[in-house]
């Protein structure tokens, strides 16, 4: 049992507003002067422009490969939701600590933090990686930076559990996502005159269309995992925005859409499919009346999914940590895709808390769910340590 209370530790992480728009450093240098106290020196690696970082130490000898404990230190924001206590303030009530950030996922990063002293007390056999990021709440963004460090180590950790809320499931498998904008240019014109403009709000429309198509198309025929609660890929177009008034052609629109897929499936045929269509079907119609016109795609985010086989060393040495022998596979994205495809570290998904109480008001954990992570960790201590 960790030394230092982990429910008093978690209290002082959710009072930092680390919001994925505001800094995280005053979270990072408590982290860092916490892990200082016992003599473990932490590398940050900051954002491009400085005001954030991620934070890594390796507790016992770093010329070993040893496990990685990897979460995130942003949360989403609290804008337009109504909280009945202060979500940066933690509030203990019926076997709950509610709070922003206790199920995703500040209350991981604590019971960590709390077995920092238990792992160096008992002597590491088998090194402790910590690896905490920062803006994955807007799309796994700051941990590509602590991952390009990673790769170029001599030592890179032999495999790695991020501790997303999962109920303390072990979980093996998550979608990828690609998110796109689309900038469709058209030509303007008197709304009477409409067929000699382009109206890039109807162009917009009609690639919207064919993305709901897609997405009926895949639900019908496929690919399939059983083991996710949506068993298929899906596309998704989620803002779309043009025009100015009613009696002008509007010129421009601009949209936003995404995939998430199956491991299964081919995310490069998915997008490929995509700007074709735009390309080949919708510029000639476009270029017939102004040859200016045209559909811009970019792809401003590319999210990699996560696929392990049940028998890897990483997932049954997790389960018996666990204490379980299922596992699982979830809809929402994490950061062990990256760490999983870019630096070839396997990586599993087990936290406590529930992802259903996250994102929303009164997010909360319970006491039981700490508990049992707590019991993870012990097992953990049990499994690396010499006494």
């Amino acid at each position: 049992m960790a030394d230092l209370k982990s429910t008093d530790l978690i209290r002082k992480l959710i009072a930092f507003d680390t919001t994925s728009r505001e800094s995280n450093l005053e979270l990072i240098a408590f982290v860092q002067d916490y892990l200082l106290g016992f003599g473990v020196e932490s590398l940050l690696v900051h954002s491009e422009d400085g005001t954030k970082a991620n934070l890594y130490a390796t507790l016992g000898d770093a010329g070993k490969s040893g496990i990685m404990l990897s979460g995130h230190t942003d949360v989403v924001p609290v804008d337009g939701q109504t909280w009945d206590t202060d979500p940066f303030q933690v509030t203990e009530q019926d076997g709950k600590l509610f709070g922003r950030g206790t199920a995703d996922m500040k209350s991981f990063i604590a019971i960590v933090l709390a077995y920092v002293p238990v792992f160096l007390e008992r002597g590491l056999t088998t090194p402790i990686h910590l690896a905490f990021s920062h803006d994955e709440e807007i799309g796994c963004i700051g941990v590509r930076r602590l991952i390009d460090k990673l790769k170029d180590m001599p030592v890179k950790p032999a495999m790695c559990i991020v501790g997303e809320p999962t109920s303390m499931q072990v979980v093996t498998g998550h979608k990828g996502k690609r998110s796109f904008t689309a900038n469709v240019r058209g030509l303007e014109s008197h709304s009477a005159l409409a067929p000699k403009g382009v109206n890039a709000v109807e162009y917009a429309a009609e690639l919207v269309t064919y993305l709901k198509n897609m997405a009926r198309r895949i639900e019908k025929d496929g690919p399939f995992d059983d083991l996710y609660e949506v068993t298929h890929t899906t596309v998704h177009t989620g803002m779309i925005s043009g025009g100015v008034q009613l009696n002008i052609v509007p010129k421009t629109c601009r949209m936003e859409f995404e995939f998430r897929y199956l491991a299964i499936d081919d995310p490069d045929a998915l997008e490929a499919e995509i700007r074709g269509y735009a390309k080949d079907t919708l510029e000639p119609l476009m270029h017939a009346v102004s040859p200016d016109t045209g559909i811009d795609i970019e792809c401003y985010n590319d999210m990699p999914g996560l696929e392990l086989n049940a028998d890897e060393e990483v997932v049954t040495f997790v389960k018996a940590l666990a204490g379980r022998n299922d596992h699982a596979k979830v809809a929402f994205g994490t950061e062990a895709g990256l760490f999983h495809t870019r630096v070839n570290i396997p990586t599993v998904v087990c936290g406590p808390g529930d992802i259903a109480h996250a994102h929303k008001p009164n997010e909360f954990i319970t006491l039981d769910q700490i508990a049992k992570a707590e019991a993870f960790m012990d097992r953990l201590v049990n499994e690396v340590c010499a006494s």
